[in-house]
């Protein structure tokens, strides 16, 4: 804190006339500077902490707005309203056909994070396709939150696909969700 000392003794001068007394004015600054320095600790501490963290994406070079894959190694994910996840495996009329569909959720047990590791485990079993052959689409619903997404994408990083997309609803998708009410 800031202190002020004076000197207490009393100087009598002869001669009868009495001075007032002068008084030092010294003002300690260390605990000022010490303040300063917290401060300047706690942004930088707080300044490196609040850094946002970005997740690489991977895009195709050159001007193709199409890619060429296999049926067998598509997974197609829709995040819909409701934190819901309608999926299919290759086509949609393959799908439709072959009773290869299904909604699930995101949560951790029988999730779409599930989904996706039976599928890798298939592909693995595979003798031609290995399980980093797996492409994962992603086409949000309209309904489907941007939480939605992101959780999408959290299992993307989660499973370590190599193999990802983010692709617009089509026409017939939109129709077959609802046809099946899946909202």
């Amino acid at each position: 804190m800031a202190e002020i000392t004076s000197n207490a003794g009393h100087n009598r001068q002869k001669g009868g006339v009495r001075r007032g007394k002068k008084l030092s004015t010294k003002v300690d600054l260390t605990p000022m500077v010490d303040l300063g320095f917290l401060l300047i600790t706690f942004f930088v501490f707080t300044s490196a902490i609040s850094k946002p963290k970005t997740m690489d994406l991977s895009l195709p070079a050159g001007n193709d707005k199409t890619t060429q894959l296999g049926k067998s190694t598509a997974l197609t994910v829709i995040p819909v309203g409701n934190n819901k996840v309608f999926y299919y495996h290759g086509t949609l009329e393959d799908a439709l056909k072959t009773n290869s569909y299904g909604t699930t959720t995101f949560s951790v047990h029988n999730g779409i994070g599930d989904i996706i590791r039976q599928k890798q485990i298939a592909l693995g079993m595979n003798s031609k396709l290995k399980k980093d052959d797996l492409m994962l689409i992603i086409k949000p619903a309209i309904d489907a939150t941007y939480q939605n997404v992101v959780n999408a994408l959290d299992e993307v990083l989660i499973n370590d696909l190599k193999h990802y997309a983010f692709v617009e609803l089509e026409d017939i998708e939109k129709e077959t969700l609802l046809k099946l009410k899946i909202e």
